[in-house]
C-alpha cells in the first residue's frame, strides 16, 4: 500500500450500509442546509433528492437549502432555473462567514482544479487550492453539526498524502472529526467511470458517524447505452439540450490523440469540464456527445434544462457532482442526523 492509500485509509473506517430513516413521533422532519461552491446544483439536487433519473424516481430528503453560494453568475442562474431561487452569487474568498446564515449541515465541493491529475496541480501553493478554508471559517462561526465536501481522488496522491493530510487537520481543528469515503460513482448506479473523495465530518461534541453507503451497483455497472441509447434519433429540443454539441471533426494531427471515445457495453469516460475533450465522442455516433447526453452520464434528470451555450453547460454538467451518487451520501448523512432525535 502506498502512501497516498494510507492518507485515506486512516480516516476511513468500515462500515455498513444506511439505514432506514428512523421514525420518531415528534422527529424533526427537515435539516437546514447551508451549499458552497454549489456550481449548477449536482450535489444540491442529490440532498435535495425528489427527481426521476431515467424510469426510477428518488423521493424527497429531509433536507432544506437555506442559500448556495457559487461566484460563477451562469452557475447561480442554472441552480436557481431548476432548484430554486436561494443561490446567490458570491466570492466565498472574500465573504464573511459572520453575514452567512447559521445551518445544521454545511455541504460543498471546494475547487478541485488545482488537486486535479488534468489540471495545473498546483496544490496548496495557489489561492484556489486553498478555498477550503473558507468552509473551516464557516465552520468556526456557525458550527453545523456535519459537514459533507467533495474533492478529486488525486488530491490523496498529491505531495505523498501531505496535501491531504493538511487539509484534514484543518477541518479538524475547527472541533470535527472526519473520515473519508473513496467513492466509485459506477458502483452506485451512474453509467460514467468516475471516483470522488467526501469528506464526512461531524462536530466532536456529537457521537458517532454517518455509516459509509453500500454500492447499489457493484458488479454490474450500467452502460454508456443504457443511459443515452433512447436519444440516439433524437436531434431536436424534444428533449431539452439534446441539439447541443460542440461540433469538431476529428484530429488531422497527432495520430488521433484526443479523439478517444466512450466504448459500447461499458460506463463512459469521465465526463469533464470541457467542450474540446476527448472522453466526449459518442460511442456509436460520428459526432461529440450531446449536452444532454453528458446530464444523463452525470444522472441529472431530464428536466434539468442548461440554458447556455454547448461550452458553458459542459463545463457546468463536469464540474457538477452526480446527483445519484450525491443522493447515497446524503441517505446515509439523513439516517444519522435522524439518529440524533
Amino acid at each position: 500500500m502506498n502512501a497516498s492509500e494510507n492518507s485515506v485509509n486512516k480516516y476511513t473506517l468500515s462500515r455498513s450500509h444506511w439505514k432506514p430513516f428512523a421514525n420518531h413521533q415528534n422527529q424533526k422532519l427537515n435539516y437546514s442546509v447551508v451549499s458552497f461552491y454549489a456550481g449548477c446544483g449536482g450535489l444540491d439536487l442529490g440532498f435535495i433528492g425528489n427527481f426521476q433519473y431515467k424510469d426510477e424516481y428518488f423521493p424527497p430528503l429531509p433536507f432544506d437549502i437555506v442559500v448556495a453560494y457559487d461566484f460563477d453568475n451562469k452557475c447561480v442562474e442554472t441552480y436557481n432555473k431548476n432548484l430554486g431561487k436561494h443561490a446567490e452569487e458570491k466570492d466565498l474568498e472574500n465573504a464573511s462567514s459572520i453575514l452567512m446564515p447559521g445551518a445544521e449541515l454545511l455541504i460543498g465541493g471546494f475547487p478541485c482544479q488545482d488537486f486535479s491529475s488534468c489540471g495545473p496541480k498546483r496544490g496548496l501553493n495557489s489561492e484556489r487550492g486553498r478555498l477550503y478554508e473558507t468552509l473551516v471559517n464557516y465552520m468556526r462561526t456557525h458550527k453545523p453539526k456535519v459537514v459533507v465536501a467533495e474533492n478529486v481522488p488525486h488530491l490523496a496522491r498529491m505531495g505523498g498524502g501531505v496535501v491531504i493530510d493538511t487539509i484534514l487537520k484543518d477541518l479538524e481543528a475547527a472541533g470535527y472529526r472526519f473520515e473519508i469515503w473513496n467513492l466509485c460513482a459506477p458502483d452506485y448506479g451512474v453509467p460514467q467511470n468516475r471516483t470522488r473523495l467526501f469528506f464526512i465530518g461531524v462536530r466532536e461534541d456529537i457521537e458517532g458517524m454517518p455509516e459509509r453507503p453500500m454500492p447499489t451497483h457493484n458488479g454490474c455497472h450500467r452502460s454508456i447505452e443504457w443511459a443515452i441509447q433512447d436519444l440516439e434519433t433524437i436531434s431536436d429540443e424534444s428533449v431539452p439540450n439534446q441539439s447541443q454539441y460542440f461540433k469538431a471533426s476529428k484530429a488531422k494531427n497527432g495520430n488521433g490523440q484526443g479523439d478517444e471515445k466512450s466504448k459500447a457495453g461499458q460506463p463512459s469516460y469521465t465526463i469533464r469540464a470541457n467542450a474540446k475533450s476527448r472522453v466526449q465522442f459518442h460511442y456509436k455516433l460520428q459526432r461529440r456527445l450531446t449536452v444532454r447526453e453528458c446530464a444523463r452520464l452525470q444522472t441529472f434528470p431530464d428536466n434539468f434544462v442548461f440554458p447556455f451555450s454547448a461550452t458553458t453547460n459542459v463545463m457546468q454538467i463536469g464540474n457538477a457532482v452526480p446527483p445519484l451518487l450525491a443522493y447515497h451520501v446524503a441517505k446515509s448523512v439523513a439516517a444519522f442526523m435522524q439518529s440524533l432525535v
